[in-house]
């Protein structure tokens, strides 16, 4: 009988306090689930696949590889095309949250990897480059994933050119995102007048800015720190 009571007693203790560590998460604002989600790491990276920039995308592989070395489990990954019209999932060439499991994790970059590798080997060059609408997607996958750090890459020498009708007159709403342009390669008409690079760099800098994001260019990626986005 003795026994019955003490563990009856051990029972209630444990109950008090797992209702006393629930309240505290509550008045917290958040679950032991969510909290880990606040401190993971969410990378867009978007690829230029226009004119002469598709000869690029090796490097962009190349970069990719060494992104996905860094993440972490929970970490939220996605690479996608910019095209003629980007605002669109099916741009999206592969995407991935790291599972909590090392193998499984390595499983995951493995075949997220050979997607990369597959759609660099049969690339074919698009007619437009429409960046503001990719952008866009990049904000909407990123507030769905439910990252703390929220990153959006663009690997592209960021001149916009969208087909006849496609109209992105809007602003970008980009508080707490940083936007860092890479490998932003300047155009044969850029030798010829060096303003319309710096005027390109300097309006997707002001977009970004206005939107309440922060802004970089990393031009040179022989630096590994410059791409540890692990913020």
């Amino acid at each position: 009988m003795k026994t019955l009571v003490c563990k009856l007693r051990n029972w209630k203790r444990l109950l008090k306090v797992s209702l006393l560590i629930w309240v505290i998460l509550q008045t917290l604002g958040c679950s032991g689930e969510e909290n880990t989600k606040s401190y993971a790491t969410g990378i867009y990276l978007l690829l230029d696949t226009s004119g002469t920039y598709t000869e690029e995308l090796y490097r962009a592989k190349q970069v990719i590889n060494f992104m996905l070395a860094y993440l972490e489990p929970g970490d939220a990954f996605a690479v996608a095309r910019i095209d003629s019209g980007s605002f669109s999932e099916k741009d999206i060439i592969a995407k991935v949250v790291l599972d909590p499991r090392p193998s499984v994790a390595n499983n995951q970059k493995r075949e997220f990897a050979n997607k990369i590798t597959q759609f660099v080997d049969k690339a074919q060059s698009a007619r437009y480059t429409d960046i503001s609408g990719g952008i866009l997607q990049g904000v909407e996958y990123l507030n769905e994933a439910d990252v703390g750090s929220k990153n959006i890459l663009i690997f592209s020498d960021l001149k916009e050119e969208l087909p006849e009708g496609y109209v992105r007159k809007f602003k970008l709403e980009l508080a707490g995102f940083n936007v860092h342009a890479l490998n932003v390669t300047k155009l044969r008409s850029d030798n010829q007048n060096p303003q319309e690079y710096l005027d390109r760099l300097n309006r997707w800098q002001n977009q970004v800015t206005q939107g309440g994001g922060n802004w970089s260019v990393i031009n040179d990626l022989e630096k590994p720190e410059a791409l540890n986005f692990k913020i």
